[in-house]
């Protein structure tokens, strides 16, 4: 998909961080944007600098009825979606046995049910068209299972597996897949979007993880660029940041050293205790 002026892109989470930033990143190629989210006001905040949106949504990406009718409403204006970024996702910090059996089916619900949802309503549409490119963000937690965080991490896993069936599966009827694993960005996941259980619920964990998220400093825009690319190019697996990429790599030709180095990583966000 070279040309992305004129496309029609749908993106959940659009309101803030990472799904704001690709909104406005796909605005600078021409696309016609619907912007999905449960914050109203951001979303339209959003609108109002975006060039051409079609419709601003506010549906719950974990409720599968609503996502049912957000489908019905698109394709009522659009026979298919050209580009569809499922981005809406929400935190959480606890080991299985501080994270209640709720709070596991909340981070499931929106992380991976709402990746599943929005490809479940979209992607026919755009198989019976022949054409369009799925994104689906999962995380580097997506392939690197860190400890503390297993609820959040257990469903970004599953957005990667699903992402590679699906990529598989819709190869041949031109549909592309591309799953995104940002790193540490700094956003407002962190402090806004992040649920933390237990002991985690200690406010100077809260803190260090926040500082070091700042810390890092790496720009949900640079996210958005990969994501523009990984469109363009119809890639697979995108790590974005380097601390993604390394453990990546390292991970598949040397798993002792990407545990070291995923060690060394949750110590410097605060993960680990000192």
């Amino acid at each position: 998909m070279k040309d992305l002026a004129g496309r029609v892109a749908l993106i959940t989470g659009a309101a803030s961080g990472i799904g704001r930033a690709t909104a406005e990143a796909l605005d600078a190629q021409g696309c016609r944007l619907i912007l999905v989210d449960i914050d109203a006001v951001g979303l339209e905040s959003l609108a109002a600098t975006c060039q051409d949106v079609v419709a601003c949504e506010v549906v719950d990406v974990g409720d599968a009825a609503a996502m049912q009718a957000l489908a019905e409403r698109v394709h009522a204006q659009v026979p298919a979606l050209d580009v569809l970024v499922n981005n809406a996702g929400i935190g959480m910090v606890g080991t299985l046995w501080e994270t209640p059996l709720e709070g596991w089916e909340r981070v499931l619900r929106v992380n991976l049910y709402g990746v599943l949802h929005g490809c479940h309503v979209f992607v026919p549409a755009m198989v019976a068209r022949g054409s369009g490119q799925v994104v689906n963000v999962s995380s580097t937690l997506g392939f690197f299972g860190a400890g503390g965080v297993n609820a959040y991490v257990t469903s970004k896993f599953g957005v990667l597996g699903l992402s590679e069936s699906l990529r598989a599966e819709l190869a041949p009827h031109g549909v592309g897949v591309s799953t995104i694993c940002p790193g540490v960005i700094d956003t407002a996941i962190v402090d806004q979007g992040t649920v933390y259980r237990g002991g985690s619920e200690d406010p100077t964990l809260q803190g260090k993880l926040s500082k070091g998220f700042k810390k890092r400093a790496y720009p949900a825009s640079r996210v958005a660029a990969s994501i523009v690319r990984a469109i363009r190019k119809d890639q697979a697996v995108v790590p974005v940041s380097w601390e993604a990429r390394a453990l990546y790599w390292t991970k598949r030709w040397s798993p002792r050293l990407a545990a070291w180095l995923g060690g060394r990583l949750e110590r410097n966000l605060g993960l680990e205790a000192d």
